[in-house]
């Protein structure tokens, strides 16, 4: 009993010597000088036994900056296309004058006017390219009648497919269609037409293998099925049975062989090369008798819308006969021969691509 007194007191200051440590948080107060921060640092090695209710605890070392505000404007974000597009526009013009020129020479001014519409679709294992180009050129000379001197319509289609995104080749079929805008006449008569509108026009459907290398903008198209049909909607030249129709008939269809290759390149800086060949044989009528349709020609640039042109299209067709000789009752005399037709281009223009 003479003990219990000594306990008490012993334990009663060993609660107040605990009590007077120091509190193991430490919670400082805003520095004037900072930097709008708070910290709360914990003391090393000492076990956190109290934590007052207003202390908000972080990271030992935590900076919670002021929030600025953004001047700087985000373009929207927009998702990937697998489409690419593509719009071009082409004007050349030629012109001579002469005043008082002893040599001599008629004036004459000449404008050829060009578009081409691109829609392409690829995306991994397919491939989808389709094109369309158009073309028309006059010529206006002193002292003769306007003529014209270019008339194209060229539209192309072809979806590709491959097994796995190495290889090159592809499985693809293939549609194109070619014909004219206006009539056509062998100058200097102009009575007479001897084209017109979808008179000829052609229409191509293949299925085949093609060699692709998008780097390089080559393809090589290889169809052992080709259809070919020969449009003659004008009823004047189907009853000549011009362009290897039959007499009185608007469409010939054969099947054949055929073999087409583009490849646009740029061979130097700022000269841009655009290749195109089409080879083609018919099963029935002529086999081994090619019909060619070539195409090269060479784009000079010389700023964003200058550029000049130089250009050959070369077309051999077996069914387009010339020096055909007609009798008084319509009756062929000389059904003619075929013969390679050329053409050949320079000119000088504006180009605007959008």
């Amino acid at each position: 009993m003479t003990r219990l007194p000594f306990v008490v007191a012993l334990c009663f200051f060993s609660f107040v010597s605990v009590s007077a440590q120091v509190n193991p948080l430490r919670v400082f107060e805003r520095d004037s000088d900072s930097t709008e921060s708070f910290q709360a640092v914990r003391i090393k090695e000492v076990k956190l036994l109290y934590v007052p209710r207003s202390a908000k605890l972080t990271s030992p070392v935590t900076f919670l900056n002021r929030t600025k505000t953004l001047n700087k404007k985000f373009k929207r974000f927009v998702p990937q296309s697998f489409w690419e597009k593509g719009h071009e526009f082409g004007l050349n013009i030629n012109e001579v004058a002469f005043v008082n020129w002893n040599a001599g020479g008629e004036n004459s001014v000449s404008a050829l006017a060009n578009m081409r519409f691109i829609r392409n679709y690829k995306f991994r294992y397919l491939d989808w390219k389709n094109e369309l180009r158009l073309r028309y050129g006059l010529n206006a000379q002193e002292g003769r009648q306007l003529r014209k001197t270019d008339d194209q319509i060229r539209l192309t289609s072809t979806f590709s497919f491959r097994k796995d995104t190495i290889t090159n080749w592809y499985y693809s079929v293939n549609a194109s269609l070619n014909t004219q805008f206006s009539n056509g006449f062998n100058y200097p008569d102009r009575t007479t037409p001897i084209s017109r509108f979808m008179a000829p026009g052609y229409l191509f459907l293949s299925a085949g293998t093609a060699f692709i290398v998008e780097e390089d903008k080559f393809n090589f198209f290889m169809s052992p099925i080709s259809l070919k049909a020969t449009f003659v909607l004008d009823e004047t030249l189907s009853n000549q049975g011009a362009f290897g129709v039959e007499e009185g008939e608007r469409v010939f269809t054969e099947v054949g062989f055929l073999i087409t290759n583009t490849w646009e390149k740029e061979v130097f800086k700022n000269v841009l090369m655009n290749h195109r060949l089409s080879l083609y044989t018919d099963y029935t009528r002529r086999f081994g008798n090619v019909d060619i349709d070539w195409e090269v020609n060479f784009n000079l640039k010389v700023n964003k819308y200058i550029n000049a042109n130089i250009g050959t299209h070369l077309i051999y067709d077996d069914d387009i006969r010339f020096d055909e000789e007609l009798a008084d009752d319509g009756t062929v005399i000389n059904p003619g021969e075929p013969r390679i037709q050329f053409k050949q281009l320079l000119g000088v223009g504006l180009t605007y691509a959008f």
